[in-house]
């Protein structure tokens, strides 16, 4: 194999349709000029941010590879022949590549073959929505996507919560939009009275939508979520 010359560079992304100026340090996006070779989540997405952020009238030159939950591993593999050219970015559809993202597997392949990885700062829903909670910020877990058939997801769900009791450690969730509602239905049918529950939903928009309450308030006050991007953390 031809000697690697390049390194992984991990590039934020919004986490929604904001500015990229909003919520990307300026040296991030002025970084990207630098870069020909990127592997991303999705391309339409990752052309869409790369014009807005800068790039725009560029993209045609740039060079696109495809990571997401469907790219087997022969593929990934074969990535590694991209380092030959020079560097590489990383770019998931929202917020910190290879967090709770396929992307993380790339990392995991340069770390194998002596790649030097460098990570980018930018927004993080994760980090975002505990700094907002007002939840243990000392001792917290990132559970990420939970079972979906209720019954799995109630038995996780109290598994979760007698742990953050043990360890009063908050526990972090995240979902597919689209079953945010029958989720937090769920968080609210199993969990004590007295456990607190953050709901963190479109993180850095306009409309973001952060509450913290008790099982008990959040019952009386009732929330509809929607297919909006959220993060559910749990504290007992």
């Amino acid at each position: 194999m031809a000697e690697r010359k390049g390194k992984l560079f991990l590039i934020p992304s919004p986490l929604g349709e904001n500015d990229p100026t909003e919520v990307i340090p300026a040296p991030v996006l002025a970084s990207l000029e630098g870069f020909k070779t990127f592997v991303v989540e999705e391309v339409r997405t990752a052309r869409r941010y790369l014009s807005r952020a800068g790039l725009k009238g560029k993209i045609g030159e740039l060079r696109f590879f495809e990571l997401n939950e469907h790219t087997d591993q022969a593929t990934i593999e074969g990535y590694l022949k991209l380092f030959e050219a020079g560097d590489v970015a990383l770019i998931s559809e929202a917020g910190l590549p290879a967090v709770a993202d396929p992307g993380a597997q790339l990392v995991a392949l340069a770390h194998r073959h002596g790649i030097e990885v460098v990570p980018a700062v930018g927004p993080s829903s994760l980090m975002l929505a505990l700094m907002a909670s007002g939840l243990n910020g000392q001792s917290f877990a990132f559970c990420g996507y939970i079972p979906a058939k209720t019954e799995e997801r109630r038995s996780r769900l109290r598994t979760l919560e007698k742990v953050s009791g043990q360890l009063k450690q908050t526990q972090i969730l995240i979902e597919t939009p689209y079953r945010n509602d029958s989720l937090f239905a769920d968080i609210l049918a199993v969990c004590n009275a007295s456990t607190r529950i953050c709901v963190a939903a479109n993180i850095t928009m306009p409309d973001a939508y952060i509450k913290t309450k008790k099982v008990s308030e959040w019952k009386k006050e009732g929330l509809t979520i929607g297919k909006r991007p959220c993060v559910f953390l749990i504290l007992a």
